[in-house]
């Protein structure tokens, strides 16, 4: 491996060599809080620097000498047909820049004879084109404003990452220069000492070793996110000219701004769960690819699959087809994810119960371009909300041995038909129940299981329960929903959450409907058939009161708690419609005991063998 060295100066780096941003470091990422941090470390330095010799008689440019030098890092390059490019360092020189042309239009306001080097150090003249030394060529407008001193205010740049962090970090930078430079003297000996004594290392690398160089230099410091350094890897292989006539960087740019879109780096997310839906089986395999799956999918074992070491073949081919469509299926469910929509429905609920295994398993069934892939989104996001609830009512839910499961099935139906896959986790959802409960049983959800499950559940998961309850009667009574599945699950604030509430208050007269006994009476109260989802305060009212009383607190709440009610059944001819066509036992409840408590727990599972068939 070849690598320069070479320490230079700014007055230097910026002389005469034009450096192309490489695909490493396109955007121009910097906020104000590295800047201010620069200016900081700049600052610092000069104005020790310049408090010991400011009352020196000598000659500002030799005093200047005098000062000690300030070591502003390094940045990377590499020569590729005549053009020099820069791998490593393109956030430092561009903000280096913006104080150039900052400190180009205050040196027209002094009045001052350093205006025309300074502005020699941020662009040079081509026949009749200004080329800057930093050449952010799709900025080129928003640098060509900044450098004439043009009003910016009414650029749109909210498309362009790099043109909105060039205007926010001049603004930072225009007002910290105005404050620190206040007059002529202090102002020129900044200029020389920032020309003259900031200096860099510039590494000058072959192509072939960039990749390399560009992961070790960001193993230090301030580190690159995992998708930054793949990026280097992947593309780092490809020849310059090909990259440009592929648009391979403008592919992986667009895919990975359109999903960090939705969630800052997200897509260091969507690397893990696809990596380990194609190549972990279990839990174990999984664990390879977490944050370092940018190493990993280059060691030996994942090579032989992937073959993307060292072979710009698989990797053009990688990028154009794979990562493109797994990207896409991606966003997609990622979109379901977040905001309910009819027909995927599934992947929305499993958010609500913060199950992302849909994720895993999606992109494992799904193979390139797959016909099936809508069908298999709404099959497998169904399959893991059934997988994970029917777990839930039958109290086997354990974490680990579900985590487990779901690399298996995850292996079982990689790139198969749909057909297959709700025999897989039918055989799972057994195998768990039985292994859990201690017992060999055939049946997905039986009432056995079911009959003493209630309060233990996680409070989220009750409470998705019961929000899946009311929109089944919503749904089969031609009615709307009063409250969002949001707020019936994840709002849980004092005003608008909901919360769970027992049907019978822990006082001597409940007690004593189950003969004073304190243990019978505790453990039938918390079975979720004696158990309501009530808004905030309509929880709070209700806390304490009597049956007779609390049925009048439950009008005009959640369907479910109504049809504890007697009006709610007058004249509802589709309520009537719902309970003969899935032959339902409602029932009003005047008073409510042991035997109106079984059946409600009876009628909650009726309810869900039909949502979760």
């Amino acid at each position: 491996m070849d690598v320069t060295p070479d320490k230079q100066n700014i007055d230097k780096v910026f002389s005469n060599t034009t450096y192309h941003i490489d695909f490493y470091q396109r955007q121009y990422k910097w906020n104000d809080e590295p800047v201010k941090r620069l200016l900081e470390d700049i600052f610092y330095k000069f104005n020790t620097e310049y408090d010991k010799f400011k009352d020196k008689d000598i000659e500002l440019e030799k005093l200047v000498e005098r000062y000690s030098w300030y070591y502003l890092n390094t940045y990377v390059t590499n020569n590729v047909e005549g053009k020099v490019y820069i791998v490593d360092g393109q956030q430092r020189l561009t903000t280096l820049t913006l104080i150039l042309i900052k400190l180009g239009h205050m040196a027209e306001e002094f009045g001052s004879g350093l205006k025309d080097w300074i502005f020699s150090k941020i662009a040079g003249t081509s026949g009749f084109r200004k080329e800057f030394w930093m050449n952010h060529e799709e900025s080129k407008d928003v640098l060509m404003a900044l450098y004439e001193g043009k009003d910016f205010n009414d650029m749109d740049v909210s498309n362009n990452i790099t043109s909105s962090n060039l205007i926010k970090n001049y603004k930072t930078i225009s007002n910290w220069l105005d404050k620190e430079l206040d007059e002529k003297h202090k102002f020129e000996s900044f200029v020389f000492y920032f020309l003259k004594r900031l200096v860099l290392i510039n590494l000058n690398v072959e192509q072939t070793d960039v990749p390399m160089v560009f992961e070790v230099i960001n193993d230090r410091g301030v580190r690159l996110k995992p998708y930054e350094i793949l990026k280097g890897k992947l593309l780092g292989q490809i020849d310059k000219e090909e990259l440009d006539q592929l648009n391979l960087n403008d592919i992986w740019d667009s895919q990975v701004n359109k999903i960090n879109g939705l969630h800052e780096d997200e897509i260091d997310k969507f690397f893990i769960y696809y990596l380990r839906s194609k190549f972990a089986n279990t839990i174990g395999d999984s664990r390879k690819f977490d944050k370092n799956y940018h190493r990993t999918m280059f060691l030996q074992e994942i090579d032989k699959k992937l073959k993307l070491q060292h072979n710009p073949r698989a990797v053009k081919d990688f990028l154009k087809n794979e990562f493109v469509y797994y990207t896409e299926l991606y966003y997609k469910i990622l979109k379901y994810h977040k905001e309910p929509i009819k027909d995927y429905i599934h992947v929305y609920y499993n958010n609500l119960t913060e199950m992302d295994s849909q994720f895993l398993l999606v992109l494992s069934a799904c193979k390139l371009n797959d016909p099936q892939e809508d069908e298999k989104i709404k099959t497998i996001s169904y399959e893991v909300d059934r997988f994970f609830t029917l777990l839930q009512l039958q109290r086997s839910y354990d974490s680990n041995d579900f985590n487990q499961s779901i690399y298996k099935i995850s292996s079982r139906i990689r790139e198969q038909d749909v057909k297959n896959i709700r025999e897989v986790f039918d055989e799972y959802l057994i195998n768990l129940i039985s292994e859990t409960r201690g017992l060999r049983t055939t049946d997905i959800f039986s009432y056995h299981l079911f009959k003493d499950t209630g309060i233990e559940l996680n409070k989220r998961f009750k409470r998705y329960f019961f929000a899946r309850i009311e929109y089944f009667i919503a749904q089969n009574t031609n009615l709307k929903m009063k409250h969002s599945f949001y707020d019936l699950v994840s709002n849980t604030g004092s005003v608008n959450g909901f919360h769970i509430e027992h049907i019978l208050a822990d006082n001597d007269e409940n007690l004593g409907i189950f003969g004073k006994d304190r243990e019978r009476f505790e453990t039938e109260r918390n079975r979720l058939g004696g158990l309501l989802l009530l808004k905030g305060k309509d929880n709070i009212s209700s806390n304490n009161e009597s049956y007779s009383e609390k049925l009048k607190t439950y009008a005009n709440t959640l369907y479910w708690n109504e049809t504890l009610r007697r009006d709610s059944y007058k004249s509802k001819i589709d309520f009537r419609n719902m309970i003969d066509e899935y032959d339902l036992k409602f029932r009003p409840m005047d008073s409510f005991g042991p035997d109106e408590l079984e059946e409600r727990q009876r009628l909650l599972f009726d309810i869900a063998k039909i949502i979760w068939k």
